[in-house]
């Protein structure tokens, strides 16, 4: 899924959750949902910014550094 998707899906849970509408059951299900979306678009902005990272810098001597990225590094789907 993708990290937008995953963040209004995580937004909606929240919604859901400040409502105060849902049994303790369907809480706790939505409560893990959102745990795992949360994990998830935290590691998708952990690879966003290792990659800005790596765009931005230079080396000693100002000079940018280069690198390809990993066909890892560049998977969307995590």
């Amino acid at each position: 899924m993708e990290f937008e998707k995953k963040l209004k899906r995580l937004e909606d849970i929240v919604g859901k959750m400040e409502s105060g509408e849902l049994s303790l059951d369907d809480s706790l299900k939505l409560f893990e949902e959102g745990v795992k979306l949360s994990r998830d678009c935290q590691s998708q902005l952990t690879v966003a910014e290792e990659k800005v990272k790596l765009l931005l810098s230079v080396d000693a001597d100002g000079n940018p550094v280069t690198r390809d990225f990993s066909e890892s590094d560049s998977d969307d789907d995590n």
